[in-house]
């Protein structure tokens, strides 16, 4: 049995009884038998579906978004602007999907030779809680342009929003047997990648997590797509704005409680400005405004559930004990549900737990190095390679400094965060693949060569 509960709380909201192996079964065939008449649609219906389904997640915003809310703690603000992301994700693949697959010809020994994109088939969907919509959506408006079906395994405790999910796009005209939600605990995801009806898997989750999906994938030579931790530096300069760099560090860091894969992790500062950075971070993390989510005023609600929190505070204990200087809160909150302190810990090194470990949670560790060199050998001290910010005022430098920095993106003068129109995704342990953009619609397909030669002469 699954349960949903309200991390603001601790309140159960709902139970969820498992799909048994038989229903696993019925779906995988319907699923494999809906794809095959999905893929001879024109692309014209599965684009108007797209659009259709954008339109949905628009319209249903605020119900949506108030589940989220209950089900994992993001803030309703936050919440309406995952959906209305989503929804942005359906309409862009709508627009641009024909262009993105249209055929390519090629100068060959072949008369005639192209490259044509085909669907796999049916592409399994293991998603995680902390963006329970946005994180789906970023996958199954491609790949259903694409021609795929899709299989969407989401986290446990977000059940309730993996069937709205299923129930929103079946109600947007998607055929229902080509996009379904399975409710079936972890250990049984191994002998579902390994079914010979799911043709390809992508996973958004910890590099626990991607190790054991990348190698039952390999076991059964099927393509996957990961997208998992990060340990993302935000690089402060000393010629930088160190305003504006400490108010989007505070955004960067702080937004979503700190649960997200592409936050701001590692807080790398020239030592020149780190004490007017630090301040400055200080007094942006003080004004935030944390309590219940579901008030509109909230700025940053609970972590996702209990033994999360609890995993958090153990790293921070750590790495006060190692050392690092506490300059802002520390502790859960007192009282129910699992709310964390917006915290900061300065003169962090690179041997304590804030630094090497991924930190999934509201703290911010700043790390002082003497010069650029110094900040971007740290910033590649790492196994992960998400993304990177870097805040200068030097530009033409920054380009160059960017190129050295060993991530899947870099922000000048930003906070790392993902668009629809370009690549997303890590390279190290942060996972390989790219979701969004046109390569994004491409991993699940077969980049196919198709050549025709010019016909025999034919002899009188």
């Amino acid at each position: 049995m699954f349960s949903s509960i309200n991390p603001a709380d601790g309140q159960q909201i709902a139970s969820y009884e498992p799909h048994g192996e038989a229903e696993v079964g019925r779906v995988l065939d319907e699923a494999v038998a809906a794809q095959a008449k999905w893929r001879a649609e024109p692309m014209e219906q599965r684009c108007a579906a797209l659009t259709r389904v954008g339109a949905a997640l628009r319209e249903g915003r605020d119900k949506f978004a108030h589940l989220i809310s209950t089900e994992m703690g993001k803030p309703l603000a936050e919440a309406r602007a995952e959906i209305e992301k989503s929804a942005w994700c359906c309409n862009f693949y709508a627009e641009n999907a024909q262009r993105f697959l249209a055929d390519e010809t090629v100068e060959a020994s072949a008369a005639d030779s192209r490259i044509v994109y085909d669907p796999l088939g049916v592409v399994l969907a293991i998603m995680p809680w902390n963006y329970p919509y946005w994180q789906f959506f970023r996958f199954f408006a491609p790949a259903i342009a694409a021609g795929n079906g899709v299989v969407l395994k989401h986290a446990s405790n977000v059940s309730g929003c993996a069937l709205a999910i299923e129930q929103l796009v079946h109600g947007a005209g998607v055929p229902s047997a080509l996009s379904r939600s399975l409710l079936i605990e972890s250990k049984r995801v191994a002998g579902l990648i390994a079914d010979r009806r799911i043709a390809a898997v992508t996973l958004t989750g910890s590099t626990a997590v991607g190790q054991l999906v990348a190698a039952e994938a390999g076991r059964h030579i099927k393509k996957q797509v990961l997208e998992l931790g990060g340990t993302d530096p935000f690089i402060v300069l000393a010629d930088a704005d160190i305003a504006r760099a400490a108010e989007f560090a505070a955004r960067s860091r702080f937004q979503n409680a700190g649960q997200s894969c592409i936050a701001a992790k590692r807080f790398i500062v020239e030592h020149s400005v780190a004490d007017e950075f630090v301040e400055r971070l200080t007094g942006h993390a003080r004004a935030l405004k944390l309590g219940d989510p579901l008030e509109d005023g909230t700025q940053m609600g609970p972590i996702a559930r209990e033994d999360l929190r609890d995993e958090l505070h153990a790293q921070v204990e750590r790495s006060i004990s190692e050392g690092a200087k506490l300059v802002l809160g520390g502790g859960p909150l007192a009282g129910p549900g699992a709310f964390y302190q917006p915290t900061i810990l300065d003169h962090v090194t690179t041997d304590m737990a804030a630094c090497r470990e991924e930190i999934f949670g509201p703290v911010a560790p700043v790390i002082r190095v003497a010069n650029v060199d110094d900040a971007i050998a740290l910033a590649n001290d790492t196994d992960y390679g998400l993304a990177a910010a870097l805040w200068t005022s030097d530009i033409e430098r920054a380009n160059g400094l960017a190129r050295r920095i060993e991530a899947g993106a870099v922000f000048i003068n930003g906070m790392s965060a993902s668009d629809v129109r370009l690549p997303f995704g890590g390279i190290k342990k942060s996972g390989y693949g790219r979701e969004l953009g046109v390569y994004g619609i491409r991993e699940f397909t077969n980049i196919k060569t198709v050549c025709v030669g010019a016909p025999p002469a034919r002899s009188e």
